[in-house]
């Protein structure tokens, strides 16, 4: 099990990093999620986490919700508890409704499979879907 550093008992580095997630959240930094504490021992990892997920959970040509959706299926398919309990809170706040995490969930446990059929049955690409 991971060691959690309280905000209160981090190094400045890390504290930094925090204050700018509380910030862009307008939330308390005592209040930061489990991940950011366990990362807190490892200022340089966390720095580097922080900056590529601010840089892409930005707005950008996806809305907010397709990229939580996105990240909640690779959590699904990854199999991390905590990403997902974190995606799917995410993903709720921004807009999924129970019918949508329905759909949602039947497209990736379907996709899931396709993808086991594909490897198992070592299916070869179609010409037509070769990048061209």
């Amino acid at each position: 099990m991971a060691k959690l550093t309280e905000y209160k008992d981090m190094n400045p580095r890390a504290k930094a990093v925090v204050e700018g997630i509380a910030r862009a959240r307008g939330s308390d930094p005592a209040n930061i999620n489990n991940v950011w504490k366990a990362l807190a021992r490892h200022p340089d990892t966390m720095e580097r986490f922080a900056a590529e997920m601010k840089a892409v959970m930005a707005p950008g040509a996806l809305d907010g919700l397709t990229k939580e959706l996105i990240y909640l299926a690779v959590s699904v398919a990854n199999q991390c508890d905590y990403c997902i309990a974190s995606h799917g809170t995410m993903a709720r706040q921004k807009g999924m409704t129970e019918e949508m995490f329905g759909e949602f969930m039947a497209v990736v446990l379907a996709a899931q499979k396709g993808n086991k059929i594909a490897t198992a049955y070592r299916v070869p690409v179609d010409a037509a879907f070769e990048e061209k």
